[in-house]
């Protein structure tokens, strides 16, 4: 049976178990449409192609399954890259689709033409650093080995976006169904076995006064957050974790320190740097803001161990005593069946720990007066919604030290290339990939709000309950930190004006609360349907108060 290829491709995504495609047609890329038009997925008409592959990033990073997203060629397309860059630096599976003009004319100036002849844009080549297979696929004769790299790029040990650009031309020509049978599944490529390096490291971790674990987000990936708890519980190890990783292990119990991280409250930089003698990282980066800028003070004087899923991290940037490449779940499992039925440890009780953290607290006030509102806000967010939240935070610091996260909540930091405006879009993706979330919370500042903010209007088209929560201060905080601590206070480009939210949300049709002090906090909780809504709350701030920090731009 024949079918055309952009039937194929339709088919082809419901094989990858995509549920829903984020984007917005045009004419370069209608019989992909069309092609839908029948099909059980479901599209959603984003505002922005840059939204659409927010959402399908944030669709992919909530669900783990493959989110796809969908443009025309020329503009629709360079629309795209922020955001499937920010997929690529997260090893997000995105899959994005795009039109082109027909091969016929290609090099001949046809409108919005990309495909690199004749002075045009090279569409395909724009995407080759931030994807990890992209093809314009000219014909359709070799679709089969096309669509077996694409599934490889997108479900193997290191996933992350493809690009297939496809002419108006090819996505009409026949083609035989059969082809898909003919496509492999990928699944992760089983690890070696971890006994000997887990008996090294059970060893280790015997032998060590006072070993500390750092948890990254392959903890969360491989989805061994049971694991990790079972080993701190057993050793009496006490576990930081990335900012990425928040919510790998509970940050309410005793054995926790909180975030590791120049924007954190110091707890565990301090505690790993004065008490540990061994640091155990896993599935973590330790990139620049996990290390603090890789201060050598951190790790100076400690055995280092480190496992990670993926061999290109061990050892990237620190040279480990043991380094174990494989799943971070199955190793620790590995580990936990090394350990003798009774241990004795020497180790800093609960007690000491939690000493330890506030003694740290009294010495480092990375928020001094101005902040008792937000602060306020996030114990409140945590204590209503202490389960099967799915919260998107694109200010990251206030979370980050405000914000306990437990292992039943789901938290995304802006990671990726921390770009403005991500989490409203990327927080509407999540929520369509996961219907049955307690809530869904997107958490922005107000310069990253005027970039993706009428994708507030998508969660209205399709009923997305989302609350979208701005901090109103009127200025680039982050940049106007900046300048203030290494510019002589010039502040330049980094203040502006918003618009009355109050108005905006009434035009949105939508509700809104203005949040000045506790009270209001405690409004909105009490008031506002935060399950089923959607709901604009701004909280005021002043301009001129900054964190406690220094990122040293």
């Amino acid at each position: 049976m024949q079918v055309s290829v952009a039937e194929l491709i339709i088919d082809f995504l419901q094989r990858l178990g995509v549920e829903v495609v984020f984007g917005m047609p045009g004419a370069h890329i209608l019989p992909v449409y069309d092609a839908l038009y029948a099909s059980p997925i479901r599209t959603v008409l984003a505002k922005h192609e840059q939204g659409a592959a927010f959402m399908a990033g944030g669709y992919a990073r909530a669900t783990g399954r493959v989110g796809a997203c969908i443009a025309t060629a020329g503009p629709g397309a360079t629309n795209l890259v922020t955001g499937i860059a920010n997929a690529y630096a997260d090893r997000l599976p995105v899959l994005a689709l795009t039109g082109e003009t027909a091969t016929y004319i290609f090099g001949r100036g046809g409108l919005q033409e990309s495909s690199g002849e004749g002075g045009s844009v090279d569409q395909a080549e724009l995407f080759r650093p931030i994807t990890r297979y992209r093809r314009l696929v000219e014909r359709s004769d070799y679709l089969e080995s096309v669509l077996n790299q694409a599934t490889a790029a997108l479900q193997g040990n290191t996933p992350g976006p493809v690009l297939l650009a496809l002419p108006y031309n090819v996505q009409r020509e026949p083609v035989e169904a059969g082809v898909l049978e003919r496509i492999r599944s990928v699944r992760p490529a089983a690890q070696p076995g971890h006994e000997a390096s887990a008996r090294a490291l059970a060893r280790m971790l015997l032998e060590a006064r006072q070993p500390v674990i750092l948890a990254g987000y392959g903890c969360i990936r491989a989805g061994a957050q049971a694991e990790l708890a079972a080993l701190s519980a057993r050793l009496r190890i006490p576990v930081a974790t990335s900012l990425k990783a928040k919510g790998a292990f509970a940050e309410d119990g005793p054995l926790a320190l909180g975030s590791l991280g120049v924007t954190s409250s110091g707890d565990a930089y301090r505690f790993i740097q004065e008490r540990a003698d061994l640091l155990l990282i896993l599935g973590a980066s330790f990139g620049e803001r996990t290390s603090y800028v890789w201060d050598p003070q951190l790790t100076a004087g400690k055995r280092i161990v480190q496992v990670d899923r993926d061999p290109a991290q061990l050892q990237r940037v620190l040279r480990a005593d043991l380094a174990i490449q494989g799943d971070i779940r199955a190793v620790l499992a590995d580990v936990l069946a090394q350990l003798p039925p009774e241990v004795a440890t020497r180790r800093a009780p609960a007690a000491e720990i939690a000493a330890t953290r506030q003694a740290v607290r009294r010495d480092y006030a990375l928020f001094r007066a101005g902040f008792a509102t937000v602060q306020y806000f996030y114990q409140t967010l945590a204590r209503h919604f202490p389960r099967d939240a799915l919260i998107f935070d694109d200010n990251i610091i206030f979370a980050q030290n405000f914000l306990p996260v437990a292992t039943d909540n789901r938290f995304f930091p802006n990671t990726g290339i921390s770009a403005l405006g991500h989490a409203i879009p990327a927080a509407i993706g999540a929520r369509l990939g996961l219907p049955g979330a307690s809530a869904t919370f997107a958490i922005l500042g107000d310069g990253g709000f005027q970039m993706c903010g009428m994708e507030l209007m998508t969660a209205v088209n399709y009923g997305v309950p989302l609350n979208v929560v701005v901090f109103n201060n009127g200025t680039m905080g982050l940049i106007r930190k900046n300048q203030f601590q290494h510019y002589g206070g010039r502040t330049i480009s980094c203040d502006f004006v918003n618009p009355d939210f109050a108005l905006l949300a009434r035009a949105f049709g939508i509700a809104h609360r203005r949040v000045e002090c506790e009270a209001d906090v405690d409004a909105v909780f009490a008031e506002m349907d935060l399950t089923g809504g959607i709901n604009l709350i701004e909280i005021v701030l002043d301009r001129d108060l900054f964190p406690n920090y220094s990122s040293r731009r």
